[in-house]
């Protein structure tokens, strides 16, 4: 079956969008990746999305135009990677643009997507599956992360412990025992580690005034020197010494995180190359520090995915904090780490289509059941 798969991350770089052809059932899956693509946002939408996210208030009104304004770009990027390919697609997974996620204490979590799923199949005329996340969320689970299942499916190993990490704007993990072990799929663990890029990037958009939203290659953070006494007071946020699971997004790491992390940053000299070290330093460290408190058994492996894994500096921190395990990229393996989080949601998509697969797993999610994910929009024709 092909399957286009749709995301945007918490980065809210544009929409990543994966053609895939699909075979197979349950974990039992075989996925050829016929292309994928990165369809930017217009910058004046982007920008309404970083408001939003950073908690501007808007009326209902505003609200559906700004969810329809997003579920159009979601459509003509469907649209877009058929035309390039020259193939047709017979489902879309779409995950939509994460607004807003607060994970559940004393009762059930909300999460927001927006990108409705039924425009997206009026405007494609493909029956399309989203709003992933609140059926894991009505079974008591964080919503998050929910690309563990498709991990265990592509990236599990005969003989070696994997941890798949994804640098995106916020960081999860899925951290997979060798199928060799016994019971090895009852042992898959996850969560979210905590910042990805989005402070870095944050921080970029400050010292350029907006000229540059990233640093490639992290060049200008390897110039500096991190400030390890601040890291250390930013890892004792209760957030990293929570158990999972546990999830979290641009609501804890947001713009106001970053000013209190600058004014802590203001008993120390440091110039920007440093304090984009010191930031950086706090990404990998929160990555080691979460795989020595929660795991058992430390990684063989380490596949670095999401944006984060083309930050060489960053990729190099992890591998010093990491130690023995070997850090390389999805790529490496054989899965395309630009496309991997589109192809996630194809693949969700494509288990909701067979109606009885699950996509969460219970013991990263801390749902009470493994269930199918996603509310399913038809094509309706004239």
């Amino acid at each position: 079956m092909r399957v286009i798969g749709l995301i945007s991350g918490t980065s809210v770089d544009g929409i990543d969008a994966a053609l895939v052809e699909i075979t197979g059932d349950d974990l039992d899956i075989q996925v050829q990746l016929i292309a994928n693509q990165t369809y930017p946002y217009p910058e004046a939408l982007r920008s309404q999305i970083l408001d939003v996210c950073a908690g501007q208030a808007l009326n209902l009104e505003q609200m559906a135009q700004l969810d329809d304004a997003i579920a159009t770009e979601f459509s003509q990027a469907a649209l877009a990677i058929q035309e390039q390919t020259g193939q047709r697609a017979e489902l879309i997974g779409s995950h939509g643009q994460t607004v807003y996620h607060r994970p559940p204490a004393d009762d059930l979590g909300y999460t927001v997507q927006w990108g409705r799923g039924a425009a997206i199949a009026s405007q494609t005329q493909i029956p399309t599956i989203s709003n992933f996340r609140q059926a894991d969320l009505a079974a008591s689970g964080q919503g998050a992360p929910l690309v563990s299942r498709i991990d265990v499916a592509l990236l599990s190993h005969p003989h070696k412990w994997r941890c798949v990490q994804n640098l995106g704007g916020i960081g999860n993990v899925t951290a997979i025992p060798p199928r060799s072990a016994p019971h090895w799929l009852e042992q898959v663990k996850g969560w979210d580690t905590g910042p990805g890029n989005v402070l870095l990037d944050l921080a970029i958009v400050q010292l350029t005034s907006g000229q540059q939203t990233y640093d490639p290659g992290g060049q200008w953070a390897a110039q500096g020197q991190p400030c390890f006494e601040l890291v250390h007071q930013w890892l004792e946020h209760p957030f990293f010494a929570q158990t999972p699971p546990k999830s979290t997004g641009r609501e804890l790491f947001s713009p106001d995180y970053l000013a209190q992390c600058w004014q802590d940053a203001q008993a120390y000299t440091l110039n920007p190359a440093d304090w984009l070290a010191t930031l950086t330093e706090l990404t990998a460290l929160s990555v080691a520090q979460s795989y020595k408190q929660f795991l058992t058994t430390q990684p063989d492996e380490v596949l670095l995915c999401g944006g984060g894994s083309y930050n060489d500096y960053l990729q190099q921190r992890l591998a010093e904090h990491l130690q023995p395990a070997t850090v390389l990229t999805t790529n490496d393996v054989g899965l395309d780490a630009d496309a991997k989080e589109a192809i996630a949601f194809a693949v969700l998509g494509y288990w909701r289509w067979r109606r009885n697969t699950p996509g969460n797993l219970p013991a990263v999610t801390g749902a009470t059941a493994a269930i199918s994910l996603g509310d399913f929009h038809p094509v309706y024709r004239a």
